[in-house]
């Protein structure tokens, strides 16, 4: 879809009512939704984080969403696919100025040219006991980014289409922070395997986006 006609399109999802658990469960296995429901009433003082979900146009003025891949490093979510983003650090005012100050950092956007559509809904990370605010929101550029090598191996630049397409769901048998050798679902796009909070939350952020496209 070119991204003028879905950037008119997308302030639409502003005034709809989030799925929220019922779209982020879709995108679980069933012992991680365990995990989540004793979570959402033990948890205790999270840690806060803010990603981002970018659309923004490529070359050829088509939509496209960005992911990182994760460096490998000692921790819970190395070598995954994620949204830019990251942890609240104490500067930062609110957790809309952590996603955009972390995208800014991650993949060089300029935060004066993002425009956020709004937040959805949080996602609570049990294994790092991380609460996590996505936002959506439009790059009204054909992006050149710039990686903050540190913490990002590459891009992975996935056109709507994919996103939207049910055929880009899948699972794969996994071993995860909290189980060995599981079948969890996942989107399959552009050759990698989104699972785990990210693929909750593009699954919320995709059921918004199809209710106005």
């Amino acid at each position: 879809m070119d991204f003028k006609s879905f950037a008119d399109q997308i302030p639409k999802i502003k005034n709809l009512p989030l799925p929220g658990r019922q779209a982020h469960y879709k995108l679980a296995p069933e012992i991680r939704i365990r995990e989540l429901e004793e979570g959402r009433i033990l948890k205790k003082n999270p840690r806060k984080a803010g990603v981002m979900a970018l659309f923004y146009p490529d070359a050829a003025s088509q939509t496209r969403l960005l992911f990182i891949m994760r460096k490998s490093y000692n921790g819970i979510h190395a070598r995954q696919v994620a949204f830019p983003g990251g942890k609240k650090e104490k500067g930062d005012v609110s957790i809309l100025d952590t996603a955009l100050r972390e995208t800014r950092e991650e993949v060089g956007v300029i935060t004066k040219h993002v425009e956020v559509i709004r937040e959805v809904s949080e996602v609570y990370i049990p294994p790092s006991n991380f609460e996590v605010q996505p936002f959506v929101g439009l790059y009204h550029h054909s992006a050149s980014f710039v990686l903050q090598e540190e913490e990002v191996e590459h891009l992975i630049e996935v056109p709507l289409a994919q996103v939207l397409d049910d055929k880009y769901l899948t699972s794969q048998i996994l071993s995860t922070s909290y189980a060995r050798n599981i079948e969890v679902p996942a989107f399959r796009l552009e050759g990698y395997t989104v699972w785990g909070a990210t693929a909750m939350m593009l699954n919320e952020i995709r059921d918004l986006i199809k209710k106005v496209l």
